[in-house]
């Protein structure tokens, strides 16, 4: 069975951020102007808003193995959803920071980066749009007892921030907000070329 992009959402803690999960040093990083998010960033063994389960040990495997990426200082993530598998240098407005397990939840921090894309993120933020976060990853899925059930092929490449939630017009957005669309996208083609060429290359 072919690999297939796998893109999950969830939403990030009240106002993007939860203090309890900031060390003391991101705290003081904070009231200099830095801005960090944190909260559930994917769940095992569990159906989402997708219709799809992660194994957990699928899920543990690839977490462990995105864990090195973190601690690399590698594990940056884009505003807004790419169709495909690669992370566009130019495009990263994070990098995740740290991740672990609460439970079947997988946690992340994430530190807003002074890039183009950081800049928008944060501005969004701070206009109380409300965000989540959204794994991307490469894997096959198949059918079973009415659920579809990733398989052990699945490889985690980038949590991304999205303001698109799994069921569809669910926005909330603060009163007398209108949306400026920030999503630029390349055309059908080339990103259904694009993946091919990626899935090839692999």
């Amino acid at each position: 069975m072919s690999k297939q992009l796998l893109q999950e959402f969830y939403e990030l803690c009240p106002n993007g951020m939860c203090p309890d999960l900031l060390t003391e040093r991101e705290k003081r990083e904070i009231s200099n102007g830095a801005m960090y998010l944190t909260g559930r960033i994917q769940t095992a063994d569990k159906q989402n808003g997708n219709g799809r389960v992660y194994p957990y040990d699928v899920l543990n495997r690839e977490v462990k193995n995105y864990k090195k990426i973190v601690e690399d200082n590698r594990a940056c993530g884009e505003l807004d959803h790419p169709d495909d598998s690669v992370v566009n240098l130019k495009n990263v407005s994070h990098i995740v920071t740290d991740v672990w397990w609460e439970g079947k939840d997988v946690m992340g921090k994430i530190k807003v980066l002074d890039t183009p894309s950081g800049r928008t993120l944060k501005e969004l933020i701070n206009a109380g749009v409300k965000l989540g976060i959204s794994s991307r990853g490469l894997g096959s899925v198949r059918e079973s007892m009415g659920k579809t059930v990733v398989e052990n092929d699945f490889q985690l490449i980038c949590f991304d921030i999205v303001s698109e939630p799994s069921t569809p017009n669910a926005f909330v957005y603060p009163k007398d907000y209108k949306a400026n669309p920030i999503r630029m996208r390349e055309h059908k083609e080339n990103k259904i070329d694009n993946l091919f060429d990626k899935i090839l290359r692999d």
